[in-house]
């Protein structure tokens, strides 16, 4: 039995132990940091009350003092008082009276003496609710100031609170944009990645497109070049009565090389009339070739 009920109690424990971390792993930090303000608060406030009271209490007392010498003065007159009316009937004769006078004395002396003893124990009191007081004050300035501390510090945890909670923010928000989403999301990288390879193949297409229009415009230019300077040659050597390939004779008759020049700038005038069309009919043909 008594196993058994140790069992339970440890069971309880354990679950006790268990509810409470959970409690403190849910808990709001500043839930948790205004309650312990509050805490302070309160056992401040307790001590200005305790304090209060002993000050009152050697408030009191003081009040007590004074009325007790004040009222030790006046039966110590009243007594003063009474012997010297007595003295004055004992020399008048009057022995009755002065015996009452007496009789009144002795009343006064016997409340004077207890008065006497009350103000001593009401002096006792006054000092001793005068330290009371005097460390209820030190003690209240003390908590005073580890109050204001522990505002500060309320504050300053507080602001760090607040700041961790927005550096968690970023940091989610940092993951968010660096990590997918979702499965049916891309994240941002995949679709950097996949914006920069459309711009990359985009720019490469353009660069060899270019390439290729410069290059076939730079073949068509060489064949044009190329047909003009054959048709010059051809040119020339019709002028020169040659045949392709052959050397120039060499001619003594100046009637003979006369009339050779008049046929061959009459043949140069005809072929630069029909060179400019074989030219550029070569040069197309070239173009195609190429």
């Amino acid at each position: 039995m008594r196993a058994m009920w140790k069992g339970l109690k440890r069971q309880w424990k354990y679950q006790s132990a268990k509810i409470n971390n959970r409690l403190e792993e849910r808990a709001d930090p500043k839930i948790q940091l205004e309650q312990a303000i509050a805490e302070a608060q309160d056992q401040h406030r307790l001590l200005v009350e305790q304090a209060a009271n002993v000050i009152a209490r050697q408030k009191r007392t003081e009040l007590q003092l004074n009325r007790a010498i004040d009222e030790l003065g006046k039966i110590n007159q009243s007594t003063r008082q009474a012997l010297t009316l007595a003295q004055q009937a004992q020399a008048a004769g009057d022995a009755a009276k002065a015996a009452q006078y007496n009789q009144a004395a002795e009343g006064f002396a016997n409340q004077i003496v207890t008065l006497e003893a009350r103000v001593e124990d009401l002096k006792q009191m006054s000092l001793q609710t005068a330290q009371a007081t005097d460390q209820a004050k030190a003690a209240v300035q003390q908590a005073s100031t580890r109050l204001q501390g522990q505002l500060a510090e309320r504050n300053k945890l507080l602001n760090q609170l607040e700041q961790a909670k927005m550096q968690e923010q970023l940091n989610a928000a940092t993951n968010q944009l660096s990590q997918s989403v979702g499965g049916d999301v891309p994240s941002l990288d995949q679709v950097r990645e996949k914006i920069e390879n459309r711009y990359a193949k985009a720019v490469g297409t353009s660069e060899l497109g270019n390439a290729t229009v410069e290059s076939r415009m730079l073949e068509v230019q060489q064949a044009v070049v190329g047909a003009q300077a054959q048709s010059k040659l051809d040119q020339i050597r019709a002028q020169m009565a040659l045949e392709p390939g052959a050397a120039a004779p060499a001619s003594d008759d100046p009637a003979g090389s006369a009339a050779t020049l008049t046929a061959g700038a009459a043949g140069e005038l005809g072929e630069g009339a029909r060179s400019p069309a074989s030219g550029d009919a070569a040069g197309v043909e070239d173009a195609e070739e190429a």
